[in-house]
């Protein structure tokens, strides 16, 4: 598997890169997509499928799209070294904007950024410490009220994903010393939806979402619809595509028939967000809701469709529980004679289970600490 992964990052690197871009670059990588969205159907694991899926069928994929027409942070980087190319064609990391890296710059993302709003930052080890917290208490799941579950699951979410980024972060900082973005921005401290999906939540998702569908769909639209309506259609579009690889991945995490629900709530926030940019356009300039106000209700709205919508297709099949126990053990070194065997190998499996065990005794600040489990997670790759 990872062998794979490797020669075909080579094969973009030294041959493909060398191509003209446009069509017959994408030609050229179409055994890649196909490659990258088969892969997670080689694993059996629950975790590792998802997160492969994401990695390489999701993103991998997003950005040997644009890399095919010269666009996004491979081609941006492309004359860099093959370890700078690896890095960002196979983790979700942004390099941070600064003058040596100034085509990365995205002012739309970050407008009204300046606002004074409240800051609540969590550190990487304040995250993993209320990770276990929550892991902990779902072993008493039989005992709180469903809702309560749900809500423990939504907050899970949230900080695997910015934990398991984290440590990519602290991998690609140790090894190559560059300055990266962190996965997400306080989401729970959203005052929008807007700013919810734009500037908070997933950075990686959004930068490609951004590059891969909304810009060109607002190109699209901008004939047929105008330049008024077009940006709001190319949102629509953008929340559609997330929705659908959403789906993607969970059907590879299921292995079931997709019921749409997951795409649904995609398009449903979609919709939302075209309704509230016409209301603050229409509103501009006056009175708005108060931060202690709108942040409730943004993060209220997100998680209650979430229990709606986003978590069913996964409970249904049990893959959260699956995923669940599959954590306790990597961390717990415990016994996975009793699970199906799957393409990582047992030697692999060891080495995700060292890694995720140097998490324990650390507890320096959050940048120090990535950096020296990142180190030392180095021995074993």
């Amino acid at each position: 598997l990872w062998l794979s992964i490797l020669a075909s990052l080579f094969y973009c690197y030294f041959l493909a890169s060398k191509i003209p871009k446009g069509k017959f670059r994408l030609i050229s990588l179409l055994p890649i997509f196909i490659l990258f969205t088969a892969l997670p159907l080689y694993l059996s694991y629950v975790f590792p499928i998802g997160l492969i899926a994401l990695l390489f069928s999701w993103l991998g994929n997003f950005k040997l799209l644009l890399f095919a027409f010269d666009k996004g942070p491979l081609s941006t980087h492309s004359s860099n070294s093959l370890i700078h190319f690896i890095f960002i064609a196979s983790l979700p990391i942004k390099i941070k904007e600064n003058e040596k890296y100034p085509f990365l710059k995205s002012p739309d993302i970050h407008q009204n950024s300046s606002k004074k709003h409240p800051k609540l930052p969590l550190n990487w080890p304040t995250k993993v410490l209320l990770f276990a917290i929550l892991v902990s208490a779902h072993d008493y799941k039989q005992t709180l009220h469903p809702n309560i579950v749900l809500l423990l699951y939504s907050c899970m979410v949230y900080l695997l994903i910015d934990i398991i980024f984290g440590i990519f972060n602290g991998l690609v900082h140790a090894t190559s010393g560059l300055e990266l973005e962190p996965p997400s921005d306080e989401p729970y401290l959203s005052t929008s939806l807007q700013d919810f999906w734009g500037r908070r939540w997933n950075l990686m998702v959004t930068y490609l979402l951004r590059h891969t569908v909304y810009k060109p769909a607002r190109s699209f639209f901008d004939n047929m619809l105008g330049s008024k309506w077009a940006p709001l259609a190319a949102v629509l579009a953008a929340f559609i595509v997330s929705g659908l690889m959403h789906e993607l991945v969970f059907y590879y995490v299921t292995r079931v028939s997709p019921t749409w629900e997951v795409t649904w709530y995609f398009v449903l926030h979609g919709a939302c967000v075209v309704v509230e940019f016409g209301v603050k356009r229409v509103f501009s300039g006056k009175a708005q809701l108060h931060w202690a106000v709108s942040t409730p209700l943004t993060v209220g709205f997100v998680v209650a469709t979430a229990m709606w919508l986003f978590f069913p297709p996964v409970l249904r099949t049990g893959a959260v529980e699956k995923a669940i126990e599959e954590c306790k053990n990597y961390v717990s070194g415990g016994n996975f004679s009793n699970l199906p065997p799957h393409s990582l190998g047992q030697k692999g499996l060891k080495y995700i289970k060292i890694s995720v065990v140097f998490l324990l005794p650390f507890r320096e600040k959050d940048s120090s600490f990535k950096c020296e489990f990142a180190s030392r997670s180095c021995i074993f790759i």
